[in-house]
Order: structure tokens, then sequence, then C-alpha cells
């Protein structure tokens, strides 16, 4: 009896030890992760992203592939709205493609290194690396993580991240605002790392052709603008725009001489203007609808002021200004195919969209196109934080 006793006790305390064994805790998890994303080579993966900053939650199917050392492609798409955007990183620079309007827009920046992407690997590695604060948790197939958000907008402040145990690849993110309300969700079915590329995965021109548009919607080449450092380029319509705008608003003036910038490829972020409006124009005018919309959101203290009708680079545009704890303006214009001159500018991830980030002097403009529009919102004292909100909150209903 007493054999058997000691027997059980044994083969008790060797199946502690192995369960022991068995379980990580974050300090190890954290020393792998890190371990594994120095070697990593390349990795592959799919999902949907899910934003709930507007009134209703838009989705947006997500391709993301990775080849170290710093090539990447971002696919994004939005059946319902037939919108497909892709991100670039090649040898040649940061290229925003939008293949439905032919476009392609030129950035020389260091994204993704200079700001988060919730839906990179690389991204949410380093956010849980980093945080020294992480809480740690898990579940029968994942480590799940608790860490500070490190993206653009001040908004977000914390997310949650389930990394598979097996191969630590990434299953789902969660990003919550500062109430603990989930902002974005990202939900992986398909990630896997060490596939082998074609070096066209990461080419311009063969991403282009890949996604062309149905015969007859353009089979024009796309237009590229290279970078110049000019003044020249910005016509007599820019101006016009802006002067409708109140002698103390300098936000609309600004705004609408970048105006261009999204009209053919900004180059790490841009603003330009068209090399022949009088072409440009004669298209506005055979251009038989324009629908505006309006951003969704407003910060505190801040109230519409007016809005007007403008033709801005030989296009119908509406342009809006609000006024209070801020001021600031919001320029939207037909975006068409047009040769542009380009600035140096910040890649800007608004979650369904890429947008440049420019700073003059006295004012900061962010700029991107969505559903065949260009939108222009600049301000001299509105932080970067409520722009991006604003920005944001424009994928909503149509207001005109």
């Amino acid at each position: 009896m007493r054999r058997m006793t000691w027997t059980a006790a044994i083969v008790l305390i060797f199946s502690l030890v192995l369960s022991a064994c068995g379980t990580k805790d974050a300090e190890s998890v954290v020393k792998e992760l890190d371990k594994f994303v120095s070697s990593m080579e390349s990795y592959q993966g799919s999902g949907t992203m899910t934003l709930h900053t507007g009134q209703q939650p838009l989705t947006y199917g997500v391709e993301v592939s990775y080849q170290k050392p710093n090539h990447y492609r971002i696919k994004l798409t939005n059946e319902e709205k037939d919108i497909t955007q892709i991100v670039l990183r090649n040898d040649e620079g940061v290229f925003v493609l939008t293949p439905k309007l032919n476009k392609v827009f030129r950035f020389q920046s260091d994204w993704p290194q200079s700001q988060g992407q919730v839906y990179l690997f690389q991204t949410l590695a380093n956010s849980i690396i980093v945080d020294n604060s992480r809480q740690f948790a898990t579940n029968e197939d994942a480590y799940v993580f608790d860490v500070m958000a490190n993206y653009n907008s001040g908004a977000l402040a914390r997310q949650k991240i389930w990394l598979d145990k097996d191969d630590l690849s990434p299953r789902q993110v969660e990003v919550s605002d500062t109430n603990a309300n989930v902002m974005v969700d990202v939900k992986f079915d398909k990630f896997s790392f060490g596939p082998k590329f074609d070096k066209s995965v990461f080419e311009t021109e063969a991403n282009m052709k890949a996604e062309a548009a149905p015969s007859g919607a353009g089979g024009d080449a796309p237009t590229v603008a290279t970078p110049e450092h000019s003044g020249e380029g910005h016509g007599q319509k820019d101006d016009d725009a802006s002067t409708q705008e109140n002698s103390g608003s300098k936000e609309g003036e600004n705004a609408a001489e970048g105006d261009d910038e999204s009209v053919g490829t900004p180059d790490d972020g841009a603003a330009a203007a068209p090399q022949n409006e009088e072409t440009a124009g004669e298209s506005g005018k055979a251009e038989s609808t324009f629908k505006a919309m309006e951003p969704l959101y407003m910060p505190e203290g801040v109230s519409w002021q007016d809005s007007s009708d403008i033709e801005y680079a030989g296009q119908p545009g509406l342009m809006t200004r609000f006024n209070g704890t801020y001021s600031y303006s919001l320029i939207q214009t037909q975006l068409k195919d047009v040769a542009t001159t380009l600035v140096p500018g910040t890649l800007v991830d608004l979650g369904y969209t890429i947008a440049e980030l420019t700073a003059g002097e006295e004012l900061q403009t962010l700029t991107w196109s969505y559903q065949g529009s260009q939108f222009r919102l600049s301000s001299g004292n509105l932080p970067e934080s409520e722009m991006l909100k604003i920005a944001q909150s424009v994928q909503g209903e149509i207001g005109k």
C-alpha cells in the first residue's frame, strides 16, 4: 500500500513538472518573438479589417505580403463600395495604387518604419516587445497580449493581440480608444511565414495590370508623377477656390493650392497642380454629377460655418469651413487624371485609405482620395490626432 502511495506521488510530481515545462510566461514568449522577428525572411496573410470609426462599421478585405528587407504589399478591398487600393514598398519608394481610377501615388518615405500598421506583423510584434507594462494571458491555442497602441491617432489607446501558440502568427487584433471601445478589428484567416515571392508581387506596373479596370474604364497608362521641387503649375483656379473663404482663413487657401497632390501621385506627400488646366477644365465640365461627402465627426467646441460650391482646377467641388475651438476647412473635388508636381510630406494610414500630411510654417494639410474624390483638410491649429478623426469620419454618409 505504501509503495502504491509513493508511486502515485512520483507520477503526480512528474506530471506537474512536465506541465510546468510546457507553460510559457510572458517573458519567454517575448524573447522568442523578438528572436523570431529578427530572423524572419517573409510572410503572407489575409483576413478582414473592420473599422468602427463611423456611424456604421466598414469591413475591408486585407492581404499582406512582406519580403526582407523592406518590400511590402498591402491590398485593401471593399466589395460593397467597389474599392480596391494597394500599397507597395519596393526599391523605388512607396506607392499607393488605385487601379479602378488608374492612379499611382508615389511617396518618398520610410513607411512603414515611421508609423505602425495594424495589419503588419512587425508592428504587432514590436508593440508587444517594447511595452514593459504589457498584460499577458493564454487560451487554448493562442497567446493574448494587451499592450499600448502606437498608431498615429491619439484616439487609439490600447490593442489586444492574439498570437498562435504554434508559430506566433497573428490571429486577431483589436484596437481600442481611451474608453475601451473597439475602433479597429482585424481577423486573419490565413497567415504563413517563409513564402517565396516572384519579384512582380512588389512591382507597381505588374500590380496595376493585374488589377486592371474593366474594358472601357480606362486602358491608358496610369498617371504617375515624378518628384519636382517646382513652384510652377499652380493655376489661377486654385486661387479662385481659395478666395471663397474669408480673408482671415488661410486654411482654405492653402487647401486649394495643394489639392492636386493626390490627383496624380504623391511623393512622400504631394502638393501639386495640374500642368494643363485647360484640358482638365474641359473634362470636368463633361462630368454630369458630383456628390460631396461630409465628416461625421467634429471636435468639441467646433461648429459648421459655411459651405460653398467651387470650381477647382476645372473640376466641381465643395469647400466647407468650420470654426470654434479649432478653425479648419475641408475641400472635396472630383479626382481627375492630370499630371502633377510634388512636394515632401508624410504618409498617413487612415485605415480605409492612405493620406499624406504636409506641414508648412502656418498650416498643416491632410490630403487623401476616396471613392473617386479628393479631399484636403487644412488648419493652422488643429492637432494631428483630430485631423485623423475628421478624415476617418468622411467615409460616412453622403451629405450633398
